[in-house]
């Protein structure tokens, strides 16, 4: 069932407006944009849709397809304090966007997710596609940077998870055919667009058959590691530094890592380790990418993902199953986690001409060792995309 005729069910009329926000997925840059690093990512031809219309009382009702129970309050009393519900995010973004431009209209809506929940940015899809909807029937208009903001504010002071702006500035800035290589130090982006000899590709979303909360996980943990790291290496070596929240790897060049790594905890080593080659890929990738090398752009890929599993150390058993698949699987150029790394998806970016050898062997091989997900697995093929179309 579409958003839109699970409104004309719900209201018993039609929906005044729809509107969609893609996915993204983010091949190199993992881990890397709460600590002001470089991504690279894109949108997908996949993503949130909504139907909606206008309450004229101020009042939210909402209902998402992939959840039972339907969300409702004002926009001049917005709960203060998160439900513990899927609806979490969106109360934020009501109250984040409130700060900012008053509110006087709510609306009913319902919300249609079209690929399973965890690892492409479904939250900040699902906030983008409320936002661009609730900023219409205030007559609202905000910029893709305000659009960003507003979203990351949602998921960092509400729901409380620590994430940077990859997920949204994915979803907002990425064109079709284009990667997105963006320097979140000072957000600066560059679309680099495919070349015309680079190899034919595909995205292949594996959904594990799991499903996970990032609030829930050791996610902002590793951000707090990351943190430590960069605090402890500044005062090594002698470095000016403030509050600890306010201290990012990005400030501590690469030199006084390798001067001081040796110093610092294990599991704060480690995580900074993953961050400065994560940045050296991004570098690497984007170029490869530039030259239309999309085998050489794959590799990092791969090289994402083993440290994701060994130097930032996420992954359940199934994702790193899936990952080691697609290691193996020919025609696969590259893959990694989608995501937190926890539980959710794997990416992979593929040659079409292998499309159906490689769901085979991969759904093969990890039913084989995960049978009891048969059923909750599944495969998807998608494009890239463009970003939200602001409303």
């Amino acid at each position: 069932m579409t958003a839109y005729e699970a409104f004309e069910r719900t209201y018993k009329k039609e929906a005044q407006y729809t509107a969609f926000t893609p996915y993204r997925v983010c091949p190199i840059g993992a881990h890397s944009d709460h600590q002001l690093g470089k991504i690279t990512g894109f949108a997908i031809n996949k993503g949130i849709h909504i139907a909606y219309g206008p309450k004229e009382n101020g009042v939210i009702e909402i209902r998402s397809l992939q959840f039972d129970k339907r969300a409702q309050w004002h926009v001049e009393a917005t709960p203060k304090t998160k439900e513990n519900d899927w609806a979490d995010p969106l109360r934020g973004a009501t109250i984040a966007l409130n700060k900012r431009y008053p509110l006087r209209r709510g609306l009913c809506a319902v919300l249609a997710g079209e690929l399973p929940i965890g690892g492409l940015s479904s939250s900040a899809a699902v906030i983008i596609t409320y936002l661009s909807a609730l900023c219409k029937m205030n007559g609202i208009e905000l910029s893709p940077g305000e659009l960003i903001t507003i979203s990351k504010e949602a998921e960092n002071k509400y729901v409380g998870v620590a994430c940077g702006k990859l997920d949204q500035s994915c979803e907002v800035y990425c064109k079709k055919d284009h990667l997105l290589y963006m320097d979140l130090q000072d957000d600066t982006y560059e679309l680099i667009p495919q070349s015309g000899q680079m190899k034919p590709y595909e995205f292949a979303i594996f959904f594990s058959g799991l499903e996970r909360s990032l609030a829930g996980s050791a996610f902002n943990m590793r951000v707090d590691e990351c943190r430590s790291a960069a605090y402890a290496l500044k005062a090594y070596a002698g470095m000016e530094y403030g509050k600890f929240e306010e201290t990012n790897l990005r400030d501590v060049p690469v030199e006084v890592f390798h001067q001081y790594k040796d110093r610092l905890p294990e599991n704060w080593r480690k995580r900074a380790e993953h961050w400065y080659t994560e940045l050296d890929r991004v570098q690497k990738g984007a170029e490869a990418w530039r030259r239309g090398d999309i085998e050489a752009y794959g590799k990092y890929c791969f090289e994402s993902g083993y440290s994701s599993i060994h130097n930032w150390e996420t992954g359940s058993p199934e994702l790193i199953k899936l990952y080691e698949i697609m290691t193996e699987t020919k025609g696969i150029y590259g893959g990694r986690f989608s995501g937190a790394g926890f539980k959710g998806c794997c990416l992979a970016i593929i040659d079409p001409a292998y499309r159906e050898s490689i769901i085979e062997t991969v759904t093969r091989e990890y039913l084989k060792a995960f049978p009891h997900l048969e059923g909750k697995y599944s495969v998807h093929i998608c494009t890239s995309a463009d970003g939200v179309e602001l409303q």
